[in-house]
């Protein structure tokens, strides 16, 4: 996944810049690139937010619990429950689960 993101941020970079200097400073151009890049994945960093946000509501909206949703998101149920408090509440849709009698 790292991968994939750094090459993500590596393909927007060059079209944020100007070309590198032909007889200019370098260690300026190098600098310039790197904070490009770090905005870049730090725009990166707020989709993901977002994104996370979305998928915990969609499993919470699912019937999913703050353990689930901490355990996908390699985090305690008090981590997850921090993070999104509220989240899950009584008003929460969960699946019907009725216990099927048997006669004798």
């Amino acid at each position: 996944m790292t991968q994939v993101v750094d090459e993500l941020a590596r393909r927007l970079a060059p079209g944020t810049l100007p070309s590198p200097p032909e007889h200019g400073d370098t260690l300026d151009h190098a600098r310039r690139q790197a904070l490009v890049r770090l905005r870049i994945l730090t725009g990166v960093k707020e989709a993901l937010r977002h994104l996370e946000d979305q998928a915990a509501r969609a499993a919470a909206d699912g019937g999913a619990g703050y353990p689930e949703i901490g355990q996908a998101m390699r985090m305690s149920r008090q981590g997850a429950r921090r993070r999104w408090p509220g989240l899950i509440t009584n008003s929460t849709p969960r699946p019907n689960h009725r216990p099927t009698y048997r006669s004798s």
